[in-house]
């Protein structure tokens, strides 16, 4: 018997990402050896002092049972005094954070509780693909605005519609950002702010990637700009900075209407995260921090190799400023998923077209940075026996334009 699915489910996109991992699954189930660049699924170890302390709370009879609704006070106390310590922001526990089950449960539980049929959600062209499915999921619109590189792929509110505008009930950003590895500035997330004010709105940022920034540079919070707290929200996860991606822990900090209804809807359709979790993430945020130091090396390392590395077979790539994802321009006469499918076919490497980021993405293809030096090198090895970039790298190395 076949049933007809909800509305709901009707308007949701093909999970981009699952799409992909499908394509690399077929190829390596033909006993063809795939470098997979197109993960974000990071390949480091979750530090040890984090693995013990859930093997401790495991061990702990008030973590069989069910835990506090909005989360263990332990654990709300862990963010505050982690966004203390990175970011000098203070927050209440009680009224201006929420924990729930990963960012991405964050991101849709935020435009559950925010946006309705006919709102209009706000964001970037390109940008995360789960975006477009939680407004789905509400039922609103996306407008989004088209980002350029040579403005730091910040997007410009000027461009919008007076008409979207007035019907804007969120603003949703993500920098450092996904897919381009762009960083915000303090002047950007003023002006986010000084909008959100003017049309009464309010501004999310999806600070998943907070802790990478390149070259010295910091990325900084939304709740470090003043009015931050009043028209904004941040959401954090443990995946990235602690290695802990298939932990499932996330929070948001902010205004704290914001994070009431976020609150409940997770309570509702989530219900409580498991203590011994809790009591993980709490040892991830107040413990030593160096293994977060090595991974920010680690990466921005990873990012020179490649982005030397392909340079030098003729392929003309911009370093990203943060995340571990690079977002390389395709050379001439392609489009994102043409090449993204020649690479995969030819050189056996696979990377994320741009066009599942929006349409502004089709000139571009995302490489994650979650493999190893060794690897990151055999792809661009065999990128270069393709023969794409041959012609260029000969006038490179005759010196000519």
């Amino acid at each position: 018997m076949n049933f007809k699915s909800s509305a709901v489910v009707g308007r949701l996109p093909e999970h981009y990402f699952r799409a992909l991992k499908e394509k690399v699954a077929d190829y390596r189930s033909r006993g063809i050896d795939i470098i997979d660049l197109s993960s974000g699924n990071p390949d480091q170890p979750t530090p040890e002092h984090i693995v013990r302390s859930l093997k401790e709370a495991a061990d702990k009879p008030e973590n069989h049972g069910y835990p506090p609704f909005y989360g263990k006070k332990s654990t709300l106390e862990a963010v505050a005094a982690f966004y203390k310590r990175e970011y000098g922001v203070d927050l209440d526990p009680e009224t201006e954070i929420a924990v729930f089950h990963g960012s991405s449960t964050g991101i849709m539980g935020i435009a559950q509780a925010l946006l309705g049929s006919g709102d209009v959600l706000l964001t970037a062209n390109p940008a995360y693909p789960p975006y477009y499915a939680a407004a789905a999921m509400a039922g609103a619109e996306v407008h989004a605005i088209p980002v350029y590189e040579k403005d730091g792929f910040l997007p410009d509110y000027r461009t919008v519609p007076e008409e979207i505008i007035q019907r804007v009930k969120l603003l949703l950003l993500n920098y450092p950002n996904n897919p381009t590895g762009a960083v915000a500035t303090r002047g950007f997330f003023e002006q986010s702010l000084a909008l959100a004010a003017e049309y009464h709105f309010p501004v999310v940022n999806d600070f998943a990637y907070g802790a990478f920034g390149f070259g010295g540079l910091r990325p900084i919070s939304l709740m470090q700009i003043p009015g931050g707290k009043e028209y904004g929200v941040e959401i954090y996860t443990l995946s990235k900075t602690y290695n802990m991606a298939g932990w499932r822990f996330g929070f948001a900090v902010g205004n704290a209407s914001v994070i009431g209804a976020l609150k409940l809807f997770h309570t509702h359709a989530y219900s409580t995260i498991f203590g011994g979790v809790q009591d993980a993430a709490a040892a991830a945020l107040l413990g030593p921090q160096s293994n977060v130091q090595r991974l920010v090396e680690t990466y921005e390392r990873r990012r020179d190799v490649l982005v030397s590395k392909l340079r030098s077979i003729g392929w003309e790539v911009s370093a990203p400023s943060g995340t571990f994802f690079a977002w390389f321009k395709v050379p001439e006469g392609y489009r994102s998923l043409e090449f993204a499918e020649k690479l995969l076919e030819e050189a056996h490497v696979a990377v994320a077209p741009g066009e599942g980021f929006g349409s502004q993405g089709d000139s571009y293809v995302r490489i994650g940075l979650v493999n190893s030096e060794e690897q990151l090198l055999e792809a661009a090895e065999r990128i270069a026996r393709t023969g794409i970039f041959r012609k260029s790298a000969v006038q490179l190395s005759e010196g000519r334009p």
